[in-house]
């Protein structure tokens, strides 16, 4: 049966907007990549909540006489050179990978954000002088800056978040700048400019809160790269400085000397970075669809 024909010179009926994030959070839901990242998301945030409850052993609890014992009943995954359950020392460190990961990434967008609107939003000299600096730090490879501030710091764990969080700032101070710079001539700037608002209230009431989305969508991208980010520090020597740490990168140091004999120690922790890695990045990249005003029906 044919559909009923809209009589000719009657408007098509548009639906109904509910608002930019009931809109965003509609797209995002029915996005099954971004739903498959949020459930990897959530399996690592509630594997870091709840490790003292799902873990059978403690992170430390070990006996030399189940060293390198490969997966059994008794441990899920396989016990490391001193007898410690994986399994448990993998839920542990969650939480330090959650912990370092989400700390850095909101340091880092306070930082760099601070920098990319005080360069957006005053422009000029401060602009050129902020810019510039911001270019010396892009130009340095990020890891090798967060190596040389954890040198310089000392290890630790707010040592390396600060790290993590120096080599992401510039990245959120670059695109936030964008943002501000693209919205200096839009019509509801102009108009507040033109009835006499100062420029203090036309960057915090008016430009920046239309230029976030971006912000937010890098951030949860971020994410991803400050755990694997923590996790290379750690396999480099620089995670923290107790080595019994149950730390994600520092696991994967202990067990490349035990390749060939008991390879689940680095399979399995391995396997944890690249879940909770994919899972931001999925979750980001749904975001970014879903906030994209262009993609919008």
């Amino acid at each position: 049966m044919a559909a009923p024909a809209i009589p000719a010179g009657r408007p098509i009926p548009a639906r109904a907007s509910r608002g930019l994030w009931s809109d965003a959070l509609r797209r995002l839901v029915r996005n099954r990549p971004a739903m498959v990242g949020l459930v990897f998301i959530a399996v690592f945030v509630g594997a870091a909540a709840f490790a003292p409850f799902l873990a059978p052993y403690g992170p430390l609890e070990g006996s030399l006489a189940n060293r390198l014992r490969p997966p059994n009943p008794e441990h899920l995954l396989g016990t490391d050179l001193q007898g410690r359950d994986e399994l448990s020392r993998i839920l542990y460190g969650a939480q330090v990978s959650l912990v370092a990961g989400v700390a850095s990434v909101v340091m880092g967008v306070t930082i760099g954000g601070a920098i990319g609107s005080l360069a957006g939003g005053i422009g000029g000299r401060v602009d050129a002088v902020l810019m510039r600096v911001v270019d010396v730090m892009l130009s340095i490879p990020g890891i090798l800056l967060a190596i040389g501030i954890v040198a310089w710091l000392d290890r630790g764990l707010p040592q390396i978040m600060f790290a993590v969080a120096m080599t992401n700032a510039p990245i959120f101070a670059r695109i936030l700048r964008g943002s501000l710079l693209s919205l200096r001539e839009a019509d509801y700037v102009v108009a507040a400019r033109s009835v006499g608002a100062s420029r203090r209230r036309l960057l915090a009431r008016h430009m920046l809160p239309n230029s976030l989305t971006p912000l937010i969508v890098a951030a949860t991208l971020a994410l991803a790269t400050a755990i694997i980010d923590v996790a290379g520090l750690g396999f480099l020597g620089l995670g923290p400085p107790d080595p019994r740490t149950a730390e994600w990168g520092t696991m994967l140091t202990d067990s490349t000397k035990f390749l060939r004999q008991a390879p689940w120690l680095i399979f399995f922790p391995g396997l944890a970075i690249v879940i909770s890695a994919v899972g931001f990045n999925l979750l980001g990249d749904g975001l970014r669809e879903s906030l994209d005003p262009r993609l919008r029906r």
